[in-house]
């Protein structure tokens, strides 16, 4: 199976997003201490993000779900885009340069909580489409999955996360559709 897994500027949307499995309806975010924990994974302590963010991270989560969603062809949902536009439209990034002199946008310093999650998701999002890679983080076609992948196919016309399951599901269920009935 080839790789799913986003550049490093869109690991944090792509795993942000996959917290919750639409398919068992587990949310990683609402178990004790999930927050906490996803925090800690992705090097995000120094947030304080805590139990009264949950509710805003939750929104930003299913906002970008919409907006990956928007990238296999299903239209973006209006909420959706406010939410969005309202929480990374916010998010306070500045120009940094490296040791090379590549410039980059990264989070202004001092932001806590959602507002931090937001900039730093905006900066990896503004860097992956610089680089002409948002478009390929998809959420899958399945409306039972909606797991996000990355898209690496030549033609980045990928629908599904995994061929093998709901690649294979839909392609069944077309066929038996098209088939006659005995």
């Amino acid at each position: 199976m080839t790789d799913r897994t986003a550049p490093a500027s869109l690991v944090l949307v792509q795993e942000l997003v996959n917290t919750l499995d639409v398919e068992t309806g587990e949310d990683a975010l609402a178990a004790p201490d999930g927050l906490g924990l996803f925090a800690r994974r992705h090097g995000l302590t120094g947030l304080a993000l805590t139990g009264d963010d949950l509710p805003a991270v939750t929104e930003l989560r299913e906002g970008l779900r919409s907006a990956c969603m928007a990238h296999t062809g299903a239209p973006m949902d209006p909420g959706a885009a406010r939410v969005l536009e309202r929480r990374l439209g916010a998010a306070p990034l500045v120009l940094g340069l490296d040791g090379a002199g590549a410039a980059a946008l990264r989070p202004a310093d001092g932001l806590l909580g959602v507002d931090g999650l937001a900039a730093r998701v905006a900066a990896g999002i503004a860097a992956a489409d610089a680089g002409g890679q948002w478009q390929r983080l998809k959420a899958c076609e399945a409306e039972d999955c909606l797991w996000v992948f990355y898209d690496r196919s030549p033609a980045a016309r990928g629908r599904w996360c995994t061929m093998a399951v709901c690649g294979s599901r839909a392609k069944m269920r077309t066929y038996r559709a098209r088939r006659p009935s005995p």
